[in-house]
């Protein structure tokens, strides 16, 4: 199935997929840890099964999903690796589309907490009780750390529904319109090496 590097794809609807490059890294790190960001169009097949296409453009209310791949050419272990990956203006997150499952969600960026996110709304009567925040509000996923093994890979992906084209009556997102957005994954470390066994 052919697959494209997320920020090849030139979709009409601006989603900020400039958001979504790698981040830095020193030289060796450069060489050892890669990661691939790919976007892809989920349609529904004549049998009813489901299919991902490249996405080579949106169109509100297509169902779109996120894939991140990170790759260790190391030989070495990477340990300490946090994958996360923004939800882009003009869309919306699926719920329970996450992958890995345990995930940690954000509004913005800065405060994590496990979904589903849950704030404290005052009813009528005073009394204080606990709400799901709707997913319209959820701008960023984030996984637990993670070791990739040399040679190994890891992949992190999530959906989204198109919510907003760049002919509706808002402005479209753009790059720089987002807030500082985090990095795909944190400057990971490699893992110990393995002490010596006693002789």
């Amino acid at each position: 199935m052919m697959k494209r590097c997320l920020s090849m794809i030139p979709l009409p609807l601006v989603v900020s997929l400039m958001a979504l490059s790698a981040p830095a890294f020193g030289a060796a790190e450069k060489a050892t840890l890669t990661s691939e960001l790919q976007v892809w169009n989920v349609v529904r097949k004549a049998d009813g099964a489901e299919a991902l296409l490249p996405a080579q453009s949106v169109k509100p209310g297509d169902l779109l999903q996120y894939t991140a791949v990170y790759r260790n050419a190391d030989s070495r272990a990477v340990s300490r690796l946090v994958a996360s990956l923004p939800i882009p203006l003009g869309t919306e997150l699926v719920g329970a589309s996450a992958v890995p499952r345990e995930v940690q969600a954000s509004l913005d960026g800065k405060v994590y907490a496990a979904t589903p996110l849950m704030r404290k709304l005052r009813r009528a009567d005073g009394q204080m009780v606990d709400v799901q925040v709707p997913l319209t509000e959820y701008r960023y996923l984030r996984w637990p750390e993670q070791q990739i093994a040399a040679g190994a890979t890891f992949s992190t992906s999530a959906r989204v529904r198109v919510v907003l084209s760049s002919s509706s009556g808002a402005a479209p997102a753009s790059a720089t319109a987002l807030a500082p957005t985090p990095a795909p994954f944190s400057t990971p470390t490699p893992a110990p090496a393995a002490a010596p066994a006693a002789r």
